[in-house]
């Protein structure tokens, strides 16, 4: 998936302050924010803390940066292999499921980074709860566009954002992408067939 980190030659061809947020981003979502210092950082951009605190007052600030680029390369992910998906499969339901299991079995999956980081440093900086409902909210509203153009259309695709986010959770506990992805497909398509006529399908 495009959201792999790079190698260290394409890491030192980029300018200071992509190979800081950019090392911030693995690092961050690897191991947690509060397992990864400043000084980790920095030795692994490989810049001088004069050059990192140019770009970043501090690790607030670096924080709130990773997030709105996770949110940005997620989301662009996301909408494509939505896309994809939903172009070749039969319903709405395969769609979400075969999506979201590509990634959940990606060797690089820990997760969602807006969940992790709300439960492990929001009463620190708010700011990380702000853009983690706007991340989420950003998620329903992609599912909505292939939802039926109804009152309950962002209703419905709260609910079913609600059933990714366990599935997400449940998926970076138990580690089977296949048997997390296809409950939520089962669960997606009682709550489908209860929403609309079955001979509907959400994706055209």
């Amino acid at each position: 998936m495009d959201m792999q980190p790079l190698s260290p030659s394409e890491l030192t061809a980029l300018p200071a302050r992509d190979r800081i947020l950019l090392t911030a981003h693995r690092l961050f979502y690897r191991e947690g924010i509060r397992a990864t210092g400043i000084d980790r950082v920095i030795k692994e951009a490989g810049v001088t803390k004069v050059t990192f605190y140019r770009h970043f007052p501090g690790k607030d600030a670096l924080i709130l940066a990773f997030l709105h680029l996770r949110h940005q390369r997620w989301m662009q992910w996301f909408t494509t292999t939505l896309a994809r998906n939903c172009a070749r499969e039969t319903g709405l339901a395969a769609a979400l499921a075969n999506t979201l299991q590509e990634w959940f079995a990606d060797e690089n999956f820990r997760g969602c980074a807006f969940i992790n980081s709300s439960l492990e440093y929001a009463h620190a900086l708010p700011e990380v709860l702000t853009l983690s409902a706007e991340h989420k909210q950003a998620m329903a509203q992609e599912v909505a566009r292939y939802l039926p153009a109804e009152r309950q259309q962002m209703p419905h695709a709260q609910s079913i954002a609600l059933l990714i986010d366990g599935a997400i959770v449940q998926a970076q506990i138990a580690g089977d992408a296949r048997q997390v992805s296809g409950l939520l497909q089962e669960m997606l398509e009682v709550l489908l067939v209860g929403w609309q006529n079955s001979e509907t399908n959400p994706c055209h």
